[in-house]
């Protein structure tokens, strides 16, 4: 299974478990347990939908945003339950304008869910813990 490092971003070749006690880039020595959400641009960007098996789950938002900053500490909290099962990560929309044009961003906060280089799922809206955990437990 190939997971990118959230760190370095280095892609790694690991064999794909139901649980892992530890996992380490190659590269940086950094643990690819690691959920916090990681911030991207649009190289990051691609790096980590291309090179993940796992589902990759982008937030698009924005710092003027009340629903955004409302749902970022539940995005964070949600994504501590998918250690190597899916990578979380943000994309904010001011600072990425491209991405946002890219994949037409029309409210915020929109979460998309990539996997195997494509958008398998994509929903608008601030959600709690409860209802991110749902959502992307179905991939």
């Amino acid at each position: 299974m190939r997971v990118v490092c959230p760190h370095c971003g280095q892609t790694n070749n690991i064999p794909p478990k139901e649980h892992y006690a530890k996992a380490a880039c190659g590269k940086c020595k950094g643990s690819l347990l690691d959920t916090k959400p990681i911030a991207l641009n649009a190289d990051a960007f691609d790096a980590h939908v291309l090179g993940n098996d796992i589902p990759v789950i982008v937030d698009f938002w924005a710092s003027w945003c009340g629903p955004c900053k409302m749902m970022a500490p539940a995005f964070e909290e949600a994504a501590k339950s998918f250690a190597l099962k899916a990578r979380f990560a943000k994309v904010n929309t001011e600072e990425q304008q491209a991405l946002a044009s890219r994949f037409h961003i029309r409210s915020i906060p929109t979460l998309i869910a990539f996997k195997e280089n494509r958008e398998i799922d994509r929903v608008s809206g601030a959600l709690s813990v409860a209802q991110l955990r749902d959502w992307v437990a179905r991939f």
